[in-house]
């Protein structure tokens, strides 16, 4: 039967490209649909995930501490291949339950970052799974959830925006030591945009510049943006990766970044999507 509130945060989620408000607003959220372990028929399910560096996301079937496992778990140890909806992007992915040893080092990150995942433990006798979507190479990033080249370039940047408010946020959560998880989702950011602005650099702006001579000062300063941007990366990857990495430099590191980016991702929108929405 369907879950009426689950259908609800769905159609938001995928209404405005992977945001919604409610219970789940400022929650790191993706949709998971597996194929049902009885029915074979597809379903959806609204999960939080956790950044995992590389090409995979972490997902916790905690099933709020209930005694049985949630239904999409059952379904996707029957059928590990499973679609993810980031938001920006729709791709297949392969779920991997981890094991005891991988469990309980990403569970222990998980708490760090939310207690709210210990007291879910706390109320289950059941060890709660932790479960790896790895992205299955297609060639390319997935499927991107847009209608348009220039509406494509909004909905990536905005995923960005996104994920570096949250970054932020628990930037100002932080003690005196920066959290495991919150470092690696610093990394799995600066992975991201890295791939991001290496694809525009190898084929979006090849693309345009062939075909709009015109552009040629426009992509020569996104390039040079892309160069500065990518000294910031470096400089919040070897900051949160050293030992005892104090997380007001961190911060700081990490201001500098938004500061740099947002103009840039501003320029870029005023600059390339009116010329490419006029294709």
């Amino acid at each position: 039967m369907p879950n009426d509130f689950n259908q609800q945060v769905i159609e938001e989620f995928r209404a405005n490209k992977g945001r919604v408000g409610g219970y789940f607003e400022g929650a790191r959220l993706l949709l998971l649909t597996t194929t049902g372990a009885r029915t074979g028929r597809p379903h959806t399910t609204p999960v939080g995930y956790l950044p995992d560096g590389g090409d995979r996301v972490l997902v916790i079937a905690s099933a709020a501490g209930a005694p049985q496992h949630p239904a999409w778990f059952h379904n996707l140890v029957a059928h590990p291949h499973v679609t993810v909806e980031s938001g920006a992007f729709t791709y297949e992915a392969r779920a991997v339950v981890l094991d005891t040893e991988e469990r309980d080092r990403a569970f222990a990150r998980a708490v760090e970052a939310e207690p709210g995942w210990a007291a879910y433990q706390e109320k289950t006798d059941r060890v709660i799974p932790v479960i790896a979507l790895e992205e299955i190479a297609q060639g390319g990033p997935g499927t991107i959830n847009a209608s348009s080249m220039g509406e494509a370039i909004k909905v990536v940047h905005d995923a960005f925006r996104r994920e570096l408010a949250l970054i932020r946020e628990e930037m100002t959560k932080g003690t005196t030591t920066l959290g495991a998880q919150l470092r690696v989702n610093c990394l799995t950011f600066c992975a991201g945009l890295h791939n991001h602005h290496t694809g525009e650099d190898i084929a979006l702006f090849p693309h345009l510049s062939d075909r709009h001579p015109e552009l040629a000062p426009t992509l020569d300063r996104l390039r040079e943006e892309h160069e500065r941007i990518a000294e910031l990366v470096e400089a919040l990857r070897h900051t949160v990766s050293a030992d005892h990495s104090e997380p007001g430099a961190a911060r700081a590191e990490v201001e500098r970044l938004a500061g740099e980016l947002e103009r840039h991702l501003a320029y870029e929108e005023a600059e390339l999507i009116p010329v490419l929405d006029a294709v």
